[in-house]
């Protein structure tokens, strides 16, 4: 198996747009690292604490396991609390896509999103239990360990249903990164906890309420060398009611365990890439490094969102388009290469310009079909792609609020 590598280099000698955010996660990761280990252990939670069962019935340590045992022991043993979305037949939505693109409309996304295109992957994830958290069972002393089972409830789904999806996906297509996509999801699972999601009234309030509860089972207790207490040192996001230190500082205390849970499925020859210091590709353990202890293989949870999302969409818009280019092909000149016919259904080796004769073929008719679709999908994805690109403008040069 692979050991742990540091990532080295600077942004600039990315290779690709994937290299490219390992690297600025990276860099980002480094510098709150030292500041939200301070008070680490008072913001870990522990999945065997969440569970209404005494201490001597829990038998494993397993993150998996313990996600199980918390479910089926008072989290949502009846299932009513599902995280994944499902159809009117009672299946999972599609995660996956040969057709469909993402979401870039604004009315779905908070103000800080505006401007970004949510991944089609992104639109259903499985997160759905937050919103239901009975907060009434919450209180300082649970709280932390409460909000870790459901964050953990939400990706070991998320990631069952992004596998499961996976492995009949590439049946039929060409086969792609898994531990990309979960790495993606564990992003934007991530999100949640600052507030950057779409519009989910109910599961913002649900967390302000989860956060004042762990902010209220922080100790008073000052610190070494006269350093304040944990209580004084968020004393601001108490003030502010958002707790938006509380929550990066309980991700990042937590983060490893969600990884745990979202890997759960993973196939066992699965592994993540990023650049080694020797600009060398390192790859992770198998399950994507889910069961590797004190390490996360990816730090994309701390790469802006609107970079992860465009460079989502720029891979999903060369996917897509090569797949609707095909058919188009297919459709206007076949498998080998023996019609040729026009936009609007006619039959060019028949059609005779010089004396302005068309000829109109029902063998034609799939070009009219497949082209016209194409001609709007593509007009849309340029705009999309502005859109965005304003996005980023925006952001880099500081025209958006510390929020955004």
């Amino acid at each position: 198996m692979a050991a742990a590598a540091k990532v080295g280099g600077s942004p600039q000698d990315a290779k690709d747009a994937k290299e490219l955010l390992d690297r600025i996660g990276e860099d980002i990761y480094k510098k709150i690292k030292d500041d939200s280990n301070v008070f680490r252990d008072y913001l870990k939670g522990n999945l065997a604490s969440a569970t209404n069962r005494s201490p001597e019935l829990i038998d494993s340590i397993d993150t998996c396991q313990l996600v199980k045992q918390y479910i089926s022991h008072g989290g949502d043993a009846g299932g009513e609390r599902y995280p994944c979305k499902k159809d009117r037949k009672g299946n999972e939505v599609p995660r996956f896509s040969n057709s469909v693109s993402g979401q870039c409309t604004n009315e779905k996304m908070r103000s800080g999103g505006k401007g970004a295109c949510a991944p089609y992957r992104r639109l259903h994830l499985c997160h759905h239990n937050l919103e239901s958290i009975d907060t009434d069972k919450i209180n300082s002393g649970n709280a932390r360990h409460k909000l870790l089972a459901e964050v953990c409830y939400a990706a070991k789904y998320e990631g069952e249903s992004l596998v499961k999806q996976y492995e009949e996906y590439i049946k039929k297509n060409r086969d792609f990164n898994i531990c990309t996509v979960l790495a993606r999801s564990f992003a934007d699972i991530g999100d949640i906890r600052n507030g950057k999601e779409t519009e989910r009234d109910k599961l913002q309030q649900n967390l302000k309420d989860i956060f004042k509860e762990i902010h209220g089972g922080l100790t008073t207790t000052n610190g070494k060398n006269g350093k304040k207490s944990a209580k004084d040192h968020y004393k601001k996001d108490k003030e502010t009611g958002n707790y938006y230190q509380l929550r990066e500082d309980w991700w990042y205390a937590n983060r490893e365990t969600v990884w745990k849970a979202l890997t759960c499925n993973a196939p066992e020859k699965a592994h993540y890439f990023k650049p080694s210091e020797n600009n060398t590709q390192y790859f992770s353990n198998i399950y994507c490094g889910g069961k590797q202890e004190g390490y996360v293989p990816t730090n994309l949870d701390y790469v802006p969102q609107f970079l992860r999302w465009f460079d989502e969409w720029s891979e999903d818009f060369c996917r897509l388009k090569k797949i609707k280019l095909d058919n188009v092909k297919n459709a206007c000149r076949g498998d080998k290469n023996e019609k040729y016919c026009s936009y609007n259904g006619y039959d060019c080796k028949k059609t005779n310009r010089s004396k302005n004769v068309c000829f109109w073929s029902s063998e034609c008719t799939n070009c009219l079909v497949e082209c016209k679709p194409y001609e709007l999908w593509i007009v849309n994805q340029g705009k999309e792609f502005e859109k965005q690109k304003e996005k980023y403008e925006k952001e880099m040069n500081g025209n958006t609020s510390q929020k955004d």
